[in-house]
């Protein structure tokens, strides 16, 4: 009774779903409310996420008083279809001209376009099992991220973290750093021009100043690569014997 709206909200493996699992009936409601329904703010679906028997059931009822659902928590068919009902209409009212030209042939036949069988892994993951939620905490852990108490935003960190410090681009930037050899500056032949106040005041400033001397260096060395590479472009002009002109 669930699987059409299950298809129209794109949810993963609607054949799957059984309203007599408890786990699968948790992960749809909280999936609702991550994806597409998203009334509480991320930290306030906390309960929702770990709680368990009771507390999760009392984590539930005040879900559904939220959303002015009609029913309790002990009609579960009809809670769910009255959820799925309202993620619809969300999803509907967000883009209503995405489904405006929507037919039941267009939509047979982006059915018959989908492979039976996913041949991506991702698609036969459960993000909600206790073994993902482990996994993501260890490799944040490994990469000495802060815990989160949302595991799906703990593991954005993770990716974003990767993506900015193990491409390509990056290992082959802090390989040339690498390279550089560091010209040190003993602190105590450093001249800051002033005076601080005291001994503390005035070393901290000094190092401030060796900072910000560094900074301004790395930005000229930028600025000269820039330069050079402008150079080499305009300096090779390409010539077009027919024009009778030098030109790009």
């Amino acid at each position: 009774m669930f699987k059409r709206k299950f298809v129209a909200l794109d949810f993963p493996n609607p054949e799957s779903f059984d309203i007599t699992d408890e786990n699968k009936f948790h992960y749809v409601v909280l999936w609702l409310e991550d994806q597409k329904i998203r009334h509480f703010k991320i930290e306030d679906r906390e309960p929702l996420r770990s709680a368990t028997g009771d507390r999760w059931n009392d984590a539930l009822k005040q879900y559904l008083a939220q959303l002015n659902c009609p029913y309790d928590v002990s009609d579960r068919r009809a809670l769910l279809d009255w959820l799925l009902a309202y993620a619809v209409r969300l999803e509907f009212g967000d883009d209503t001209e995405k489904y405006k030209n929507v037919t039941p042939e267009k939509l047979q036949q982006r059915s018959s376009q989908k492979p039976l069988h996913s041949t991506n892994p991702l698609d036969n993951l459960d993000f909600e099992s206790a073994e993902f939620k482990a996994g993501v905490t260890s490799l944040a852990m490994l990469l000495q991220i802060p815990p989160h108490h949302d595991h799906i935003d703990l593991l954005k960190a993770v990716c974003v973290l990767v993506s900015e410090k193990f491409s390509q681009e990056a290992l082959d930037a802090a390989q040339r750093q690498k390279n550089v050899k560091d010209e040190h500056i003993p602190l105590e032949k450093t001249e800051l021009g002033f005076e601080a106040g005291d001994y503390i005041m005035t070393e901290a400033a000094k190092i401030l100043r060796l900072l910000h001397i560094r900074d301004l260096r790395d930005l000229q060395t930028k600025i000269n690569s820039a330069i050079v590479a402008v150079q080499k472009i305009t300096a090779d002009p390409k010539t077009d014997s027919r024009l009778g002109k030098v030109g790009f």
